[in-house]
């Protein structure tokens, strides 16, 4: 059975983490309280680290004032309030809350006098970078570095809490890089044609040398709108003749369904905002590849050399070949954010900021990047954790960068995840890191049907049950079995949110609690996420006569935050202001109005054919009942709030109006 993570938690503002300090203990040396990852059991132990291998880190800093900024960011926020949408710049942010430059230098003097080599302090002073030896970091923090199994990995983390001289415990929040619990980010998106739970396939190349991706298409027949073509030569499922799958959306018809069509005869189309997308590593071919599906797909949208720009982070050296991971699967990652960033908002601009490596994958540092220097006014996530057991020093990093961002007026968006309750993963149900974080707008999943006019014909929580029809039968049968859907559910790591208090139902918030205590429930917002309902995309990927572009049908929560990112970015234009952390707004202006669709269960199912080997019809076919919105999970579909789709979808003007 898994451990929960348990961390200090305190009814700060939001109800969320703050900046707990080093706690004292002997020889003149504090802990940073748990820094020690749950997962690092010395039953899961593997190896020693090599004391000679380089290990890259970042040690986080305190704010002066962590309560005062918590303040400010409400304030900000709050429509409420008469400081709503009197965002601060990031040198006021700097000047205001940071850390000190005296206590910059106090920490890189003593990371300098450990003999670790000093990296560049970013503008907004949060953290020091610095690299040596596992054997320095082992007599800097007085720990012992091991290499240990987790979750089809092998990761580096140290054996007990980190610890620094007392004398800095008030100024280290946290360390991020030391352990490699970040690894455990993956990319939200999924074709729909595997288990969620088959594991991530390693590369043998590190991120310059990953080829394109694994070659992937969608098999006939499908449909062109939802409900154009229903099966009438295979069984009935359910008594019933299925519809045919789309075949992927075009960003036509998303901007039609969810009413971007109708901002854009207004002259909004997103023009004036710029996105950015984090992710880890870049493909080589994103630009001409997002060009030519704009192209084909979208011709009267080209995404010109001025829209896009990209920010990418060098190849951390010395990786060693076992620790490389999956660079290829996250070039799929990048090519559908931007692809549907720029179909949902296609005036937008587009900034992509890669992270560095997969050892850590640095998307802590790629995050601050945007918001140090306020480089965009909207941030797309579409990666997370398997659940929270990320280390609380790496949450509160994570944590006080998104805080920064409300305070400059930048949305910071979270795909919820692709794994639904985590039950089959965990053993217990847990919404998924970062999306749970208090400071983000989570971004649950739907599954969308468009019909013949660019019409929503209905929308409903994401949560597929698949039957595979073999010999004329489908097993199981009907809900099916579990692949894949919105992650959500109540978070153990973050009390409940002020914008939260009144809207989301008691039964939800007190989830995973004690003594009536209550927690942050994701999602906030939903959008299109099911892959069976998915959007079309283009990429360069690698088949068996060779690596070119080619079209196929994908999905995921990776889906819904790009997707949504593109809504705001259009409302942005419409109605001429950057509108920052959205919560406040769609839980105290939006909920229980026409603003808001309120998403609740569909009885629904579609057909859908693949081919076995994913790339021709060579290996045969595989057909499936997909049902929509299954049923037998923890989280549910339910009319008002709920844990899948949380408050709902965008409904077209109301909302671009009233957000």
């Amino acid at each position: 059975m898994r451990r929960s993570l348990i961390v200090f938690l305190s009814l700060a503002v939001v109800g969320g983490l703050t900046a707990t300090p080093a706690m004292a203990s002997a020889q003149g040396r504090a802990d940073i309280p748990q820094s020690h990852p749950q997962w690092a059991d010395p039953a899961a132990k593997v190896a020693d680290t090599p004391p000679s291998s380089t290990v890259d880190f970042r040690v986080y800093l305190n704010l002066r004032d962590q309560s005062g900024a918590e303040s400010a960011a409400q304030a900000v926020s709050d429509p409420h309030s008469p400081a709503f949408r009197r965002y601060l710049s990031p040198d006021q942010v700097r000047d205001s809350f940071a850390a000190s430059d005296q206590t910059v230098s106090a920490v890189r003097n003593w990371l300098s006098g450990a003999g670790f080599h000093l990296g560049a302090v970013p503008d907004n002073r949060a953290y020091v970078t610095a690299s040596g030896s596992a054997d320095q970091v082992q007599r800097a923090f007085a720990v012992k570095l091991g290499k240990y199994s987790v979750k089809g990995q092998t990761l580096r983390a140290a054996d007990k809490n980190l610890s620094v001289p007392a004398s800095l415990s008030g100024a280290v929040l946290g360390v991020i890089g030391v352990d490699q619990a970040t690894r455990l980010f993956k990319p939200d998106h999924t074709d729909g044609l595997t288990n969620p739970d088959t594991p991530v396939t390693q590369q043998a190349g590190g991120p310059s040398t990953a080829p394109p991706s694994k070659g992937f298409r969608n098999s006939g027949p499908c449909s062109a709108y939802y409900g154009e073509k229903t099966d009438t030569t295979d069984p009935a499922y359910q008594g019933k003749q299925l519809p045919y799958a789309p075949c992927g959306y075009t960003p036509a018809q998303l901007r039609s369904a969810y009413g971007l069509d109708q901002a854009a005869r207004l002259g909004a189309d997103g023009k004036g905002t710029t996105i950015a997308i984090v992710d880890a590593f870049a493909s080589p071919t994103i630009y001409a590849d997002a060009s030519e599906y704009a192209r084909r797909n979208d011709p009267a949208h080209p995404l010109t050399k001025a829209q896009f720009k990209q920010h990418i982070f060098p190849p951390t050296p010395g990786q060693e070949a076992p620790d490389r991971c999956d660079a290829s699967g996250w070039y799929g990652e990048e090519t559908l954010d931007v692809e549907a960033a720029h179909g949902l908002a296609p005036g937008a601009d587009i900034l992509y900021v890669g992270g560095a490596d997969c050892q850590d994958l640095s998307l802590d540092t790629a995050l601050n990047y945007v918001v140090a220097g306020h480089k965009a006014d909207i941030i797309s996530n579409s990666y997370g954790d398997t659940g929270e057991d990320i280390p609380a020093d790496e949450v509160k990093a994570f944590n006080q960068i998104s805080l920064q961002a409300v305070l400059e007026g930048i949305g910071v968006y979270f795909s919820s995840g692709d794994n639904g309750d985590e039950v089959a993963r965990l053993g217990s149900p847990s919404p998924d890191f970062s999306a749970s974080a208090p400071w983000v707008t989570a971004v649950g999943g739907t599954s969308l049907a468009v019909g013949k006019d660019g019409r929503r014909l209905f929308e409903t929580g994401w949560e597929t049950g698949k039957s595979t029809l073999t010999k004329g039968v489908y097993t199981p049968g009907f809900p099916g079995a579990f692949n894949g859907g919105a992650g959500g559910g109540t978070s153990k790591l973050f009390g409940q949110p002020f914008y939260q208090k009144g809207i989301v139902p008691d039964a939800l918030s007190t989830k995973n609690q004690a003594g009536g205590a209550k927690g942050r429930v994701v999602p906030d917002i939903s959008a299109i996420a099911d892959p069976n309902t998915g959007f079309l995309v283009g990429q360069t990927q690698t088949f068996p006569d060779g690596a070119y572009y080619d079209q196929y049908r994908i999905g995921g929560t990776s889906l819904a935050s790009p997707a949504f990112a593109g809504v705001m970015a259009v409302a942005d234009s419409l109605d001429h202001v950057h509108h920052g952390f959205i919560n406040p707004v769609l839980y105290q202006l939006t909920s229980r109005t026409s603003a808001i669709n309120d998403v609740q269960h569909v009885d629904g199912a579609v057909q859908r054919v693949d081919f076995v080997n994913g790339v021709d019809a060579s290996a045969g076919l595989l057909t499936s009942a997909r049902v929509l919105d299954y049923p037998n999970l923890t989280i549910h579909t339910t009319k008002g709030y709920d844990d899948v789709t949380g408050l709902g979808s965008p409904s077209g003007l109301p909302f671009l109006l009233l957000v």
